[in-house]
């Protein structure tokens, strides 16, 4: 699949998505509708390696992807860019495993954050016991993973070349764990990122996988060279970017037929409007702008050099900080001048206001990830799991 294709996909299941809106609220999670408009664009399949008929999209037309979704269901744009940065893990697994979890036509992987679990050494693979929380799109996956601390069969860490003990993603079927109705939330209520929990659950070893070992990569492609952080950063950020697009939209369309209660004139003829609306257009552009500058020109360096370097995952820390945050800044001062418009349920502007907020309070949207950042540019040791 082309970039350009893939992006208008893309467009096409949007209007379905912001039609299914409310539903998707209401049922906490993707509708049939949804899920079935984003398998039939192949939505799911824009970071899989070519050999499981994926795309291995370019990471600055993923993020395109992932804002148009954004900008037509917050939720489904989230359960998006979650499963295509765990579709990244079939590069980092031998192929014929790797096809029993991404080959059929619904597949969709899903993890919860943080190294939370425990894989024991058996033989032919791993017991793996434990329970992940936030596992963005579960309801909607057909697989699980479980980032685990592994231990020897005798109960003592496994050690890896650095001497600090190893980690290993276990996958397995989402019949197989038990699934915790733990996500009520007030925003992203549709993403359903629930918890799960497995018990001495057998996981042959093809199943499982290290997606930061360069030697385990089985794809050669300049799409899996890139971190799990910097895919989530790229994506994630561009649901915000989408987000705060559509409440603009809509705030525009509001001023060309809205008169404030009390007001001498309508929304569109007020000089201090039209000004506002001016400065929040290049407010939200510039980190657009910015991101996409930064992804492309590293992506065409990554494609050349086949390293990224940490200089250039210091740069997608920042611009993709940097643009959650000015999303949400916009999303604020598009709600306030919405009016009282935009407290109404059945208006466009409350559950996206609530959606952005539920972004920014996500790891990638941390203020502490400038401070990260800074503190490599001045020399300090990076914090890789960071960058």
């Amino acid at each position: 699949m082309l970039a350009g294709s893939a992006l208008e996909n893309a467009r096409a299941v949007a209007p379905v998505l912001r039609a299914e809106g409310s539903r998707i609220e209401v049922a906490r999670a993707l509708t049939p509708e949804a899920l079935a408009a984003m398998h039939e664009g192949q939505l799911f399949r824009l970071s899989l390696p070519r050999r499981h008929g994926g795309a291995e999209l370019p990471l600055p037309q993923l993020a395109q992807a992932a804002e148009i979704i954004g900008g037509a269901d917050a939720s489904a744009a989230w359960c998006l860019g979650q499963a295509l940065g765990c579709a990244m893990t079939a590069a980092f697994m031998d192929e014929k495993p790797a096809r029993e979890v991404f080959d059929p036509a619904d597949a969709v992987l899903a993890w919860g954050a943080g190294i939370q679990g425990k894989l024991t050494v058996a033989e032919g693979g791993y017991l793996a016991s434990g329970t992940w929380r936030f596992a963005s799109g579960s309801h909607n996956a057909t697989w699980l993973g479980g980032h685990s601390k592994v231990f020897e069969a005798d109960g003592s860490p496994r050690l890896d070349k650095n001497g600090k003990q190893a980690n290993r993603t276990a996958l397995f079927p989402r019949a197989q764990a038990e699934m915790a109705d733990d996500w009520h939330v007030m925003g992203l209520r549709g993403t359903r990122s629930e918890a799960y929990t497995v018990e001495n659950l057998f996981i042959p070893e093809g199943l499982t996988s290290d997606r930061e070992t360069e030697a385990e990569r089985r794809v050669e492609s300049t799409l899996f060279l890139f971190p799990t952080t910097a895919v989530y950063a790229s994506l994630f950020s561009s649901v915000a970017l989408g987000i705060a697009q559509s409440m603009f939209d809509d705030l525009v369309a509001l001023a060309r037929k809205k008169t404030p209660r009390g007001a001498r004139n309508a929304l569109r003829d007020s000089p201090v409007f039209q000004t506002k609306l001016a400065e929040l257009e290049a407010q939200l552009g510039s980190p657009r702008a910015y991101k996409h500058a930064i992804l492309s020109e590293i992506w065409e360096t990554v494609d050349a050099t086949g390293e990224l370097s940490m200089d250039d995952r210091a740069r997608i820390r920042l611009c993709t900080t940097y643009a959650i945050n000015q999303a949400t800044a916009v999303s604020e001062q598009v709600y306030h001048l919405a009016g009282s418009t935009a407290i109404f349920e059945n208006e466009p502007f409350e559950r996206r206001f609530r959606d952005i907020h539920a972004v920014s309070q996500q790891v990638q949207a941390r203020h502490t990830n400038y401070e990260t950042v800074g503190r490599y540019m001045l020399g300090h040791e990076a914090d890789t799991v960071f960058m």
